[in-house]
């Protein structure tokens, strides 16, 4: 497939269907976890979604003729981005989701994950305050588009004045560890969570 017309631009709300879709093709380790829920549009609401809305928020997309393939989005203000989703995007999706609900095992897990949002460490947000995911669906992989899209975020955060970024892995998911390790991200804790990369500075 030729990917050569492959380009990366800023994303907004008119690219959510497109960007919960990747994050469905990419949310197990990476593969596709379609089959692992009911609700398609489910993971891409908790994991995604939010950025593309949120105040303050970096969002970027790359797209080929196919459409969107990849994205990369950050809250810059861990802190400040969990008490807006608290006040605005939550509430409805427990409303729409409420609590023991869910078809299946994995949903059900992320409908927990809405009722009890886990608040990051404060000792970590004081150190490394912003937060980015970034997905790539197959056909764009291997082209360094990752790292285009994720040094292009931490370019945009540092101009902000952004102290350090954080993000979670799957330990699952050996290619995105390496990945981030040759981006200079530095492992900072492994629990039963996932495996907690921190940078500073992100210029």
């Amino acid at each position: 497939m030729d990917t050569t017309s492959a380009r990366m631009r800023p994303a907004g709300a008119p690219d959510e269907p497109a960007v919960r879709r990747v994050c469905l093709l990419t949310g197990l380790a990476g593969a596709d976890a379609s089959d692992r829920h009911a609700d398609p549009e489910l993971l891409g609401m908790v994991w995604a979604a939010p950025y593309l809305h949120a105040p303050g928020a970096v969002a970027l997309v790359v797209e080929d003729e196919e459409g969107v393939a990849g994205y990369c989005v950050a809250a810059a203000d861990t802190a400040a981005f969990e008490r807006w989703l608290e006040a605005d995007w939550l509430p409805p999706l427990r409303r729409a989701h409420p609590q023991g609900s869910g078809d299946t095992p994995d949903d059900a897990a992320l409908v927990r994950r809405l009722h009890a949002w886990p608040r990051a460490e404060p000792a970590l947000v004081v150190a490394y305050p912003a937060h980015l995911h970034v997905d790539l669906l197959p056909r764009l992989q291997g082209r360094r588009w990752g790292r285009r899209l994720v040094e292009a975020v931490l370019t945009e955060l540092g101009s902000r004045g952004v102290a350090g970024l954080h993000l979670v892995v799957d330990p699952a998911n050996t290619a995105a560890t390496g990945f981030y390790e040759r981006l200079g991200f530095e492992r900072l804790a492994a629990d039963g969570g996932g495996v907690t990369y921190g940078r500073r500075p992100l210029g």
